[in-house]
């Protein structure tokens, strides 16, 4: 390791060490955290993992916690979008009232995690880093040391909540490089039913670290939909770890759409800990120029009778890169298993590259599983056909791009959402 990246390791610390009495609750948990991460270090190529995504720019740069405040009058229009009237807003890592609205059914919470660190920490105790494990994980052992705020959202038993809660991650600029560690934990109690939408936006030429952990927790029957809309600063890197744990006959169908970025990176995983649960994960990733987006996923199938549908779909240009490591497991009880996997991408020029390997290991013997990837090129043969009929160059590519990503965008389930990913298609590539 290089003497520059132990010296910004170590910079970690010492911020640590300067503010840890600051930090609310779980301390012994928060000096864990940082003892690890000092432990493992930034990753880096020699392991398996990280073979294809270098975060040396990451462990290079001086990153300072986000401080300071931001003009309100540049998030006013981002914050009274479509999703407005259960919105939970966080302007650089801290909670922001003035463009939150909370009108909450009974018994539905959707607060600051800050606020239950400072007022009612046990309140969370039984689940908050109780599924994200940073073991092995640098960026998840940073986070859970630093970890501030975020939203924290549990729906009590047996209710369905009708309106999607919008969790709104803005990002402001400033002068320097700075970081954020937000925090979600998500609850759904037995039965419990609920859509979640998490937005991570940021302005042109920003360049910072969002450092996100999500954890979301499944009852019984409970039923989750959670979307992530990725549009970042092309200058800046994204690194989120996304943990789940499904009781007996939950339902957990997760999009991740990653547009934006310098680098990011998303590690998934799901435990069906119990039998008869089902995981659906769709993703989106459209890159271009120079950036590179990495989707890591693990889907373990413990119990029987367990379902899931995996499909990520990626359109590259420029010399972007992008990694697809899709991982099932289907321990030795699980039998009755039900598993599809599928990677596919479309390369728009011829210095893109994917990265892509979905994996099976199967440990059971009454299972029904598949895997595939595929990585193709715009189909020449149809935008000949089209320029034929009077369609323009860029429109013939823009429409065929749309069709491509449109069997992932018409799974979302809110339709803001889906009208926000088809606008945005496009615009990166092809020319753009």
């Amino acid at each position: 390791m290089s003497r520059q990246v132990t010296e910004r390791r170590n910079l970690y610390l010492a911020e640590f060490e300067r503010g840890a009495q600051a930090l609310p609750a779980f301390g012994e948990l928060r000096r864990k955290a940082i003892d690890r991460f000092v432990s493992l270090g930034f990753p880096t190529g020699r392991e398996e993992a990280w073979r294809h995504t270098d975060v040396a720019p990451i462990a290079q740069t001086p990153f300072r916690p986000a401080g300071g405040t931001a003009n309100p009058a540049q998030f006013a229009a981002l914050a009274k979008g479509a999703l407005k009237a259960c919105q939970i807003a966080f302007v650089d890592g801290r909670y922001a009232p003035a463009f939150s609205s909370l009108d909450l059914p009974t018994g539905v919470r959707v607060m600051s995690l800050s606020a239950v660190l400072r007022d009612d920490p046990k309140r969370v105790e039984p689940w908050l880093a109780r599924h994200a494990s940073f073991d092995l994980n640098a960026f998840a052992a940073l986070n859970t040391a630093f970890m501030n705020d975020g939203a924290f959202v549990i729906v009590p038993k047996g209710t369905a909540l009708a309106t999607p809660v919008h969790v709104l991650f803005l990002s402001s600029l400033h002068g320097e490089a700075y970081v954020t560690h937000p925090r979600v934990l998500l609850v759904l109690e037995e039965g419990a039913s609920a859509t979640v939408v998490q937005s991570w936006i940021g302005p042109a030429g920003g360049t910072y670290l969002t450092n996100a952990v999500t954890e979301a927790v499944l009852g019984e029957g409970a039923a989750l939909d959670l979307t992530k809309v990725q549009r970042e600063s092309r200058e800046a890197y994204h690194v989120e770890s996304l943990q789940v744990h499904q009781a007996r006959g939950s339902r957990f169908t997760h999009h991740s759409i990653s547009l934006g970025g310098r680098l990011s990176r998303n590690d998934f995983g799901s435990v069906l800990g119990g039998e008869g649960a089902e995981c659906s994960l769709f993703g989106l990733y459209e890159v271009a120029h120079e950036q590179h987006v990495d989707h890591h996923t693990t889907i373990d199938h413990a119990k029987p009778h367990g379902t899931s549908r995996e499909l990520y779909k990626g359109v590259l240009d420029g010399k972007s890169r992008a990694v697809f490591d899709g991982r099932i497991v289907v321990r030795a009880g699980a039998q009755k298993t039900d598993a599809v996997q599928s990677n596919k991408n479309l390369l728009l020029s011829k210095e893109a590259l994917v990265h892509t390997k979905p994996k099976l290991e199967i440990l059971a013997n009454d299972v029904k599983c598949k895997h595939g990837a595929t990585i193709g090129r715009l189909d020449e043969a149809m935008l000949f056909y089209m320029r034929s009929r009077g369609i323009g160059a860029e429109e013939a590519r823009r429409l065929l791009i749309h069709a491509f990503a449109s069997e992932i965008i018409d799974t979302v389930k809110a339709p803001a959402v889906r009208s926000q990913i088809g606008g945005c298609l496009g615009l990166l590539v092809g020319g753009a």
